[in-house]
Parts: structure tokens; sequence; C-alpha cells
């Protein structure tokens, strides 16, 4: 069957091109600005790939399957330049930039017919030249979306240290054909369903051919290279601030067919700086038998210490990994300084689960992050490594807070290649949503360490949108920001703190005018039981509730869990941002004459560990409240409301249709219907399949399809690689309305994942959501012609 397209209208705005990331680098004098293909073609998606080890990898290239193409760079100066634009090679596909320490160079990598190689570019004569005869790969080394671990610069920025291709890709032997063969015995592993798993030995063979990669050392103009060490399957690779030595982590078999490559058997070490073996840090076995919601033992997340020469910092789990056994302190951080022939020395018993640290400038110092399973709690304290007695806690609150959210430091990395937080003596800045009961005003505080008193330096101004990147230059009196308003697309600008003078940076177009006039409100109503619910309603330009009368509605939302009330009712979102049309929004309903509440919140409140028991009362609840709401408005016409949702959204779409009837029809994309599929939990749900049987199966929509009357559109990637949303799961609930006489349609995409990219398939998404509802609600097309859009709403 062919492809459908809607109409002219929705296709030019589909093809519009996207605002460019930003990104700031050292010394804040330089921005890159990286372009990309927001929908690439379908035959970009259906390349070949290999699914081995949870990646997908191209055999072409020995990389990552591209599914997005970053497609240029340019670059611009601070505080007053223009974009300028770096030649590239045509057609090329890049990734995102790895600066160097003086923050004028950065790195990319730059797809080839046969392999990845690596350009480096000038941000102050923005020109960029290719490192002559390096190839590398990023099967192991990070997303192909960013540099990763594949290409990283030495501290003082004369090298690169890089991930390098051993020998140009060879075709892969045609796999043998023979029986799939797995055997278990006394193995508790209960783990996510992963996908694009290892299946047999050949598989093996050609997961390490691929991802193999030889460590080296390259100058950058000349492509000199020094092998620092013989080929491996190699993942991460880091140099100590000194210089003087180098973190690598490595896989080493046996592989796993259960698990992927993160938790196959590896090796942490550090080299010499020329590659010779010092020490081996951890030396782990296959983690497949992690507990739900836990971590692997051993050592997890070692990382140089950034302000001291040379020692290394790790954490440890004291309970096993598992978060149900009883633990006084469920991590223990350990340091290990040069020259590394000592005892690890326990340093930081962390009474909760140690989530990460954050460097601070003092020698030893780090901003630690536990989480409180139990309590949904966040707590990070500042603490010495060498009095880990005196640590003082900076931040405590709860993980579902938003109000009172304190923000994230600014990170910057110093001329000697280190990365910190931002500081300036005791005093740190922090950047954050700054969620309030009038919606999002992003914020930066400056904090003292010494008091922990706060001084706001900038707010979002009332009427518009605008985030902080970071400050301009090395002085404290220029902000980086992006704009945008409700009428306004994003664009880069320099804010002085000293009066609030702007100087505008970029200039991009709105890329759909014609939606400047729409409507759009923050709302805020009672479920019915004191929980506060919120919503994001959109309405068509020059739509006059008295003059046109209640429109067809769209409720569009995806379910989240909260300790309390308090907090679930918090507003989060801004009605002063610009509405970018996404291929994913629900908004495209708004230019066919629908009212659209987008973000529509659908909380499920209680303990941690048995909220889901009231998940169906507590999301039909919310469901009936949002009509009501928009009914008692006189905008939503009670008859002609649809719901949607995309992933855990489409669990809720299709158990909304099951369990009420509320809806005329529903839209649920990617999601999961069966929830004896997904038995080791799913989303936030701690007990597995054969602890909580009775919830499982009534949480399950496959379970109640002879109550799902109301026609349901169920759209599904074909190469869907998230965990629990295999495509059977759409697949089978389809079957099950048609065996039990409901009203359905399958949509499956060639070569899409969980969400969707190529042009071809996001076209072919909106042209059959369009139709459907026009098909079960009535055509909207009345009130799209009186709001001055396109009246056909299928094309």
């Amino acid at each position: 069957m062919a492809y459908r397209t809607p109409a002219s209208d929705i296709v030019s705005i589909i093809d519009a091109p996207p605002t460019p990331a930003a990104s700031l680098g050292p010394g804040r004098r330089f921005v890159a600005l990286v372009h990309y293909e927001a929908h690439p073609p379908v035959a970009h998606l259906a390349r070949p790939y290999r699914s081995l080890a949870g990646l997908r990898i191209d055999p072409a290239l020995a990389g990552r399957q591209r599914t997005r193409r970053l497609t240029g760079l340019s670059v611009l100066a601070l505080p007053a330049g223009q974009p300028r634009r770096i030649e590239l090679p045509a057609g090329a596909s890049i990734s995102a930039p790895a600066w160097a320490p003086d923050g004028q160079r950065f790195a990319v990598t730059v797809d080839e017919p046969d392999g990845i190689a690596v350009w480096v570019a000038d941000a102050q004569s923005a020109t960029a030249t290719r490192v002559p005869g390096l190839a590398v790969r990023d099967v192991l080394g990070g997303d192909p979306m960013s540099v990763g671990s594949t290409v990283r610069w030495s501290r003082d920025g004369s090298a690169l240290l890089v991930l390098g291709s051993p020998a140009p890709p060879a075709e892969p032997a045609p796999e043998p054909i023979g029986p799939r063969e797995e055997e278990t015995a006394g193995k508790r592993t209960q783990m996510a369903t992963f996908t694009d798993l290892l299946r047999t030995a050949a598989d093996a063979d050609v997961f390490e051919a691929l991802a193999t990669t030889v460590p080296l050392r390259v100058e950058p103009s000349s492509g000199a290279a020094a092998e620092l060490g013989s080929p491996g399957l190699y993942y991460h690779m880091s140099e100590s601030p000194d210089g003087e030595h180098l973190l690598v982590w490595r896989l080493q078999r046996p592989f796993s067919y259960r698990v992927p490559f993160p938790y196959f058997a590896r090796r942490v070490e550090v080299w010499s700086a020329t590659g010779q073996l010092e020490r081996v840090i951890a030396d782990l076995p296959v983690s497949d038998e992690v507990p739900r919601h836990g971590v692997p033992t051993g050592p997890r997340m070692v990382s140089w210490e950034e302000s001291v020469p040379a020692s290394l910092v790790w954490t440890e789990a004291q309970d096993g990994g598992d978060p149900l056994a009883a633990a006084e302190h469920r991590d223990l951080i350990f340091r290990l300084p040069a020259p590394f022939d000592g005892s690890p020395q326990p340093s930081v018993l962390v009474t909760h689960r140690c989530l990460g640290w954050l460097d601070m400038a003092a020698p030893g110092n780090l901003l630690v992050t536990e989480h409180d399973r139990d309590r949904r709690w966040l707590t990070s304290r500042l603490v010495d490594l060498a009095a880990p007695d005196d640590g003082r806690v900076i931040f405590d609150h709860s993980a579902d807070e938003a109000y009172n959210d304190p923000g994230s430091p600014l990170m910057t990395v110093h001329p000697d290649g280190t990365r910190t937080v931002l500081q300036d003596g005791s005093y740190i800045y922090l950047r954050g949503e700054g969620a309030s009961p009038d919606g999002d005003r992003p914020f930066l505080d400056r904090l003292e360490l010494a008091d922990l008193s706060k001084q706001r330096l900038w707010r979002s101004p009332p009427g518009a949108y605008e985030q902080v990147l970071g400050f301009a230059g090395e002085d404290r009196d220029q902000l980086l920001i992006w704009h945008e308003s409700r009428t306004e697309p994003p664009n880069l600008a320099i804010v002085r703190l000293d009066g609030g003078e702007r100087t505008q940076l970029t200039s991009w177009p709105d890329p759909h005018p014609q939606l400047t006039g729409m409507d759009k409100r923050l709302l805020a109503y009672d479920r019915g039981d004191g929980v506060q619910l919120t919503g994001m309603l959109h309405l068509p330009p020059g739509y006059d509730a008295v003059r046109d009368g209640p429109l067809p509605l769209v409720i569009w939302a995806y379910p989240l869990d909260y300790g309390d009330a308090a907090t679930a009712g918090q507003v989060r979102g801004s009605a002063e941002r610009f509405t970018r049309l996404a291929a994913s929004d629900p908004i495209w309903f708004v230019l066919r004459g629908y009212a659209v509440l987008q973000g529509a919140t659908m909380p499920v409140i209680g303990d941690p560990e048995t909220m889901n028991d009231s998940y169906v009362e507590q999301i039909c609840a919310a469901a009936a409240a949002h009509v009501a709401a928009l009914v008692d408005l006189g905008v939503a016409d009670p008859r002609r409301v649809a719901v949607g949702g995309h992933s855990y959204g489409a669990f809720m779409t299709a158990n909304l249709l099951a369990h009420t009837d509320l809806f005329a029809a529903g839209i649920a994309r990617s999601g999961a219907y069966n929830r004896s599929l997904t038995p080791f939990g799913f989303q936030t749900e701690r007990r597995n399949f054969w602890e909580a049987t009775a919830v499982y199966d009534r949480l399950s929509p496959f379970r109640y399809a002879d109550k799902i009357s109301a026609p349901l559109l169920l759209v599904h990637g074909e190469r869907d690689a998230n965990s629990g949303t295999f495509p059977i799961q759409s697949e089978r609930l389809f079957q099950a309305i048609q065996a039990t006489g409901g009203t359905a349609r399958l949509v499956v995409l060639p070569h899409e994942n969980h969400g969707y990219l190529a042009r071809e398939s996001v076209l072919h998404l909106l042209a059959e959501q369009f139709g459907w509802l026009d098909r079960w609600l009535g055509s909207a097309g009345d009130h799209a012609g009186k709001a001055g859009t396109h009246p056909n709403a299928s094309g």
C-alpha cells in the first residue's frame, strides 16, 4: 500500500527547516550551531543494519545506525557576531561537536560511504578540514548524534584521543542456518525485556568484528597517530587532568544473550599516557542478574577527579545492588590516587542510592546526589573526599517537586581541559525551569555555598519564555539565552544583567505563520478529590466560543506517578512558549478546527509499591474531569471527544476506552497493551507479574478488548526497539478487538522505531490521524474554515 499524504499546508510545515541546536564552547566565546534534517527519507532508515547486543549497527559504516541526519554547521562569535556557515562535503551526515579546551576548535565525525572520518573545525575562521587518514568507529563509543567517547581531546588540546577503525569494515559472513538454543538453570534474571540482543554464537562474532577499535592518540593537522593499545572492544577512553594517565573501559567475553552490551563482562583499567597497563580497577562478570530497579555490584561510575592531577573516584553498592535489601548505607564512594598501586580508599558512605556527582573547583570536593527510593527524595551533599564526615546538605527535596526545584549548577571547561561546576569563590550558579502556579519562568540564581543564601540574577520575563545557555564570555554581566514567545520562534540573544539590554544574534523565521493567532491557555481544575489537574488548551485561530459553538476535542496525555497530591497538582509548562509543530504533536488538529488539550495531566498518586492498584480509577477520574472542564468552558462538544497518546500514553488511551464511555474515538501509538509481556515491571511498577498478577491483568487493555467499543486507531513502528512496546503488542490488541466485534485500524510504519522520523512516515501518520477523527467525530471543517485554515482534514 502506498504512503498517504495530507494537504499541502501540512506538508509545508513538515518540510520547514528546524531550528538548529546550539553548543556553547569552553570560554563562552563561540557557539556552534548544528543544523539537522528533522525527517529524512524513509530510504535512509531502510539502510541494512544488524541487531546486536542491544544496538543497531550499520555494517557499511561499522557504526551505529543513523536515524536522524545532522547536516551542517555554523558558528557564531559572541557577543555580537552573525552565524557563518562552515563548508563540509555535500550531503554530509555529521555528529555534534566535541570542543577543544581552547574553546575555538571542535571535532566532528563525518560519515563516508565506507566508514567514519573526523574533521576539525576552527570557529574563528569558520573553516574545517579532514584529519588525514583517520577513520573511527562509534559502535560502542557513543550515540551517533554526539561524538561521545569515540573522539575526545587531550587535556591540553594538542591531540585527539579516538577509537579508531582497525581496517575498513568487512562484509559480514552470512549467518549460518540452524536451530537457536538457549538454556537456563538457577539464574534469577528479572531485568527489562530488551530488544536487538545477541541470539547466536555467529551474532557474537559479528558484533565483536564490528565493535573492535584501536585506541589512538592523533595529531589533528597531520593525522600522525600513535597506537595506545591492541585492538579491543573499547567504549571509553579519557585522560587524567595532568595528562599522564588514561582511564579505559572495555568489554570482554563472555557476552550475553539476555542483556545489552553495557552489562557484558567488562574491565576498567588505568594506563599510562603511552598505553602501558598500570592498574585494573574492575574486572566485572556479565551483569544479567541485577535486581529489579537495582544496580550491578562492583565499581561503577569510575571517573577522574577533575580538580586533582590524577585520582580516580567511583562508587560501589553495599546492598548487593538490591533496593529491597536492608542496608544502613546503600553505596560507598572510593578514591584511588596516582600511582594507583595502593588499596582503594573508602571515603563517603551514601545512605541511599548514589546517582552521581559533580566535581567542584576545590580539590577533592564533590557534589554528590542520592535518591531515597521509598520517599522519592533527592539529596545533594557537598563532600570533601579527604574529610567526608564534614559533608553538608546543599539541596534536599522531593523528586516530584517542581515549584521548589533549585535547578542545576552551571558547568565550565577550564583552559587545562578539566570540567567542574562554575564557581566564583564560594558562589555557584543554578539554572532552573522556574515552575510556578502561573507556568514556567526559567531562572538563573547565584548560590552562596557558605550559608546557602540565594540571589536571583535573572528570570524569564512575563509574556515570553527564555532559557539560559550560559554566560557570554568570561565576565558575569551577560547571558546567552534562547528567546521565544507565543508569536516569536526560538532565537539566540545576549542579555545584559545590568539593565536588561538585549542583542539579537539570530533571526530564524516562523515556520507556520498560519498558527500565529492560535489561542493557547494554561488551564487548571480539580479532579474531584482535591487533586489539581492541568493542561494546555489550544484553540483554532479566530475561534469564538459564543459565535462558533463547541468544537470536537482531542485530549492528549501521558500518565505520570507521584508520591503525593501536592506535587502531582503543580503546574508544569508555559503558555508563553512558541508552538513549533513537531510530527508527534496533537496540535496539528487545531489546523483542522479541533480544540486540543495537550499535556492533560493524568496523575497516579500513592505508595510507590502499590499505586498502580488504583491506576484505572485514577486515570478515569482525571479523564472525566478534563472532559467536564472543557464542556463547562463551552469549547468542547461532549459527544465528539477523542483521546490519544504515545507509548505509556497509548496504554492509557486503550484503558480509557475499555473502562469509560467518555470518548468517541482514540489514537494509540507505540503502546503496550498486554502486561504479561512485560513481566518484570513497567514504568515505575516495582512488582513483577507473579507478585501482582491481578494488577498486571487488570491494567492490561488486551484483557478488556471486548469492552473497547469506541473506534481505536493503533499505530506502531515496525522496528520498535523500546523495552516492552514490541510491535506484537499493537498487532495482538487489534486482533482481539477484531475478534470481539469492535472497531479498530492498525497502521504499521516500515523501518520506524518507537518514535517516527521518516518524512513519508510522519506525513502518512498525520493523514491517518486526520482521517480517523474526521470519520468518527464528524468533520471539523466548518470550524476550520471559520478560523481561516484548510478545511480538508484527510488530504
